[in-house]
């Protein structure tokens, strides 16, 4: 991944990883990273796609390298900070890659600027069904903060994020094969600011019971959007019995689920994570805004017929 470059937006900093081809050379990706996260989660593919796309992968606020103010967390929030950034830099046109939260922001930034998405690839997205993790749903409780200070106290964090590895890596199984990525995580909880940012960022799309926020009601807006739906068969963090939604809420998607691959299947099979996303771009046609389609979609709150141009597969118009 290229050196970390930042931007000021609304006086927060931002950092972001940018580089690949030229900017209109070649389309461009907008990676954006899970819960907790940050763009390194795409250091194991960065390379292979710079050779064929332009790639932009920002630290969401409050993750990362980027600032961690008070301030709004929700998904409207990061999706208008990311066409901000995309306009900063000079980009009008993306496929939106978003991974677990990552994907929730993909389809919110769809929603709001289709004028601006060409395809969205959701990795193990959220917004699809209410099951997720018990871990996740714990950061919306109160009593969080003393909870997580304690498990990152000196001394004590780095028992508990030693244990989380070796479990990793001497305990091979569906059950540990995220453990490194959760150890990087807590790792990461000694910051008292992002502690903070997550929290307003969970209660925001997560109570008790699970997933709050859902693509469900809106999914007919998709219809003229190619979406590659990506699930790694071992998910422990979101089931990928949510795929399965997918294919019912969206069935002109293209759906992949990975065999040996956890809630990262970008990380743990980077090669056929690549091939996927490359075969997906070249058989779609990027997506064309029409303002009279869009009116008409809200209008009817359903799906309407679809020109050739509208279904987004090459194949389609040739």
């Amino acid at each position: 991944m290229p050196e970390t470059q930042f931007l000021t937006i609304h006086g927060h900093r931002r950092a972001f990883a940018f580089g690949g081809r030229e900017i209109g050379t070649a389309p461009v990706l907008l990676l954006l990273h899970g819960l907790a996260c940050d763009r390194h989660t795409w250091d194991p593919v960065w390379d292979r796609l710079a050779e064929k796309y332009t790639l932009l992968a920002p630290d969401l606020l409050g993750h990362g390298e980027s600032d961690k103010p008070r301030g709004d967390y929700s998904l409207g929030g990061y999706a208008n900070g990311m066409r901000d950034l995309c306009t900063v830099l000079g980009i009008d046109r993306v496929t939106v890659v978003g991974h677990s939260f990552g994907g929730g922001v993909a389809m919110q930034f769809a929603y709001q600027f289709p004028e601006r998405t060409e395809r969205l690839v959701l990795v193990d997205p959220g917004g699809l069904g209410s099951e997720v993790t018990p871990l996740i749903r714990a950061l919306a409780l109160p009593g969080y903060d003393l909870i997580l200070r304690l498990l990152t106290l000196p001394g004590l964090r780095q028992l508990n994020t030693g244990a989380l590895r070796a479990l990793h890596q001497l305990v091979p199984g569906p059950e540990t094969r995220d453990l490194g990525e959760v150890a990087d995580i807590l790792d990461s909880f000694k910051d008292p600011g992002k502690r903070h940012a997550i929290h307003q960022l969970v209660t925001g799309v997560i109570d008790w019971r699970g997933q709050i926020v859902t693509m469900r009601d809106r999914a007919y807006l998709t219809e003229a959007m190619p979406i590659c739906f990506v699930w790694g068969v071992e998910d422990r963090v979101i089931p990928a019995s949510h795929a399965a939604l997918a294919e019912e809420i969206a069935p002109r998607a293209r759906v992949v689920v990975m065999p040996d691959a956890g809630h990262f299947p970008h990380k743990d099979h980077p090669d056929e994570f690549v091939a996927l996303v490359d075969d997906f771009v070249a058989s779609t046609v990027p997506a064309t805004y029409s303002r009279a389609r869009w009116r008409r979609l809200l209008k009817s709150g359903q799906p309407t017929p679809l020109t050739p141009v509208e279904t987004g597969t090459v194949s389609e118009l040739a």
